[in-house]
């Protein structure tokens, strides 16, 4: 398919990149139209920035001709955010992987937004410190794309999600202009709050170039707890007690009957058979706080329906466990022909009503239903798992994908966690918020973007 891209669009693209770094072969851009949401289309082109002047020469030729611009970390994103379904140029941020400084003395980090979010652990680690985001594409995803969903992952239930732990950000606007948002220090209240306006905003307010990171000190210790439950309602109550107690957990994680049954496979733990649902904690601070820390969980997770609670005798059962928990989502994709994997988030204390609505879901419209995912902060992973060659589940699934939304609406939860909206949601916004808000956000926009070209129908519906 020949690219739409006028020849001036194309000078201008390679007078700002360099045309090496320019791909407009049809072949060559096709690996730059997907992410894991297997949406697929293909973009007028593809260009490689190594540094924020260029990405702000490359946002000024978009916004001349009036180009849809999308920012490209790794591919990871599991909303459609980065498919360029109307084209445009892909703008990727992989060469802008460079470390900039790692300042142990105050805890920080300065990055480009390109690297991943492995090298930045790595990098850290060697300090003493870690960055407490870690998506389970930890090892793939980049630091920029991270930024764009205001990742999280297990350890957001003790540590928070990106914006936590992002301090400021360079960043190009829709018209070309570079802005650098926030501080160096952990405290300032000079402005307004462009940084985390920007984080999760998904592209379409500006390109984030690099990053500022906040970085927390590895702690002394750890431990890996496992808790197995006759039945889902049993483990989501124990969740609701831990999270109310004083020790909070560094992770949460909650796994129903048919998760565990689906990872058995992949799996080199020994998974409890009949469960109903497994509970993974884990715990850390000093030393000596951890036998205090375990005991205080222990109490909290058992209950009636708690078949049993142990503590992870060995570095390499600590790994099959967490190994067992990552391999979930693939897991997941390989078994079904297909799936809506949606990452929404309901109070602690409603998980259970969740868990029980999305059963009678299930049941109601023939379509299997597992669950999974960060259970300290109310953050389910909800797979609807459906065959498009099944013509009753392939014209159910998009009705209960909605009467999922409104369950968790009516439950005063909110529709994406940590995986963003991008178009897989886009068009569910409406009954989140209300039209003044939206009209607001749409407002934030085009004062950011004037002519819309950054991210174009990604997150806000239209108006």
């Amino acid at each position: 398919m020949k690219s739409e891209l006028s020849r001036e669009m194309r000078s201008a693209l390679a007078a700002a990149v360099g045309r090496e770094n320019l791909l407009t072969d049809p072949a060559d851009r096709y690996s730059y139209g997907y992410d894991n949401s297997r949406r697929q289309a293909l973009p007028d082109a593809v260009v490689f920035a190594t540094s924020t002047e260029q990405v702000s020469a490359v946002v000024r030729a978009c916004n001349a001709h009036g180009a849809p611009l999308l920012a490209r970390g790794r591919g990871t994103g599991t909303a459609g955010g980065t498919v360029p379904l109307r084209g445009g140029v892909v703008l990727t941020l992989e060469r802008m992987d460079r470390i900039l400084a790692v300042d142990a003395a105050n805890r920080i980090m300065r990055v480009e937004a390109g690297v991943t979010n492995q090298a930045v652990q790595d990098a850290a680690g060697e300090q003493g410190f870690f960055w407490p985001p870690d998506p389970t594409s930890a090892a793939y995803c980049s630091v920029g794309g991270n930024v764009a969903v205001n990742a999280a992952g297990p350890r957001a239930v003790k540590y928070g999600a990106t914006r936590e732990n992002v301090l400021g950000l360079t960043a190009v606007t829709g018209t070309g202009q570079i802005i650098h948002t926030g501080v160096y220090t952990t405290k300032s209240v000079v402005g307004y709050d462009l940084t985390r306006l920007i984080i999760g905003s998904e592209g379409t307010l500006a390109v984030v170039t690099e990053a500022i990171l906040k970085l927390t000190p590895l702690p002394e210790a750890r431990r890996t707890l496992r808790a197995v439950y006759r039945d889902i309602h049993s483990a989501t109550e124990a969740v609701t007690a831990i999270m109310a107690q004083p020790i909070v957990p560094c992770a949460l994680e909650f796994m129903d009957h048919a998760s565990i049954e689906m990872v058995r496979g992949y799996s080199k733990a020994a998974l409890p058979h009949d469960a109903g649902a497994m509970l993974m904690i884990e715990v850390d601070g000093p030393e000596a706080a951890m036998t205090a820390a375990v005991g205080a969980i222990d109490r909290a997770a058992r209950n009636h329906g708690c078949l049993g609670f142990a503590v992870a005798s060995s570095a390499e059962e600590v790994a099959a466990l967490w190994a067992t928990r990552k391999a979930l989502s693939p897991a997941l994709r390989n078994i079904a022909p297909n799936k809506l994997n949606e990452d929404v988030v309901v109070p602690v204390s409603r998980i259970p009503e969740l868990i029980d609505g999305l059963g009678a879901l299930s049941e109601e419209f023939g379509i299997p239903i597992v669950n999974f995912g960060h259970a300290g902060n109310g953050n389910i992973h909800v797979n609807l798992l459906y065959d498009t060659q099944d013509p009753t589940q392939e014209e159910n699934a998009l009705p209960c994908l909605s009467r999922v939304f409104d369950l968790v609406l009516a439950l005063g939860g909110t529709l994406s966690g940590e995986h963003g909206i991008g178009v897989a949601k886009r068009d569910y916004m409406a009954r989140a918020i209300e039209p003044a808000t939206l009209a607001l956000m749409r407002a934030i926009k085009k004062e950011f973007d004037p002519k819309g070209i950054l991210n174009p129908g990604k997150v806000l519906p239209e108006a």
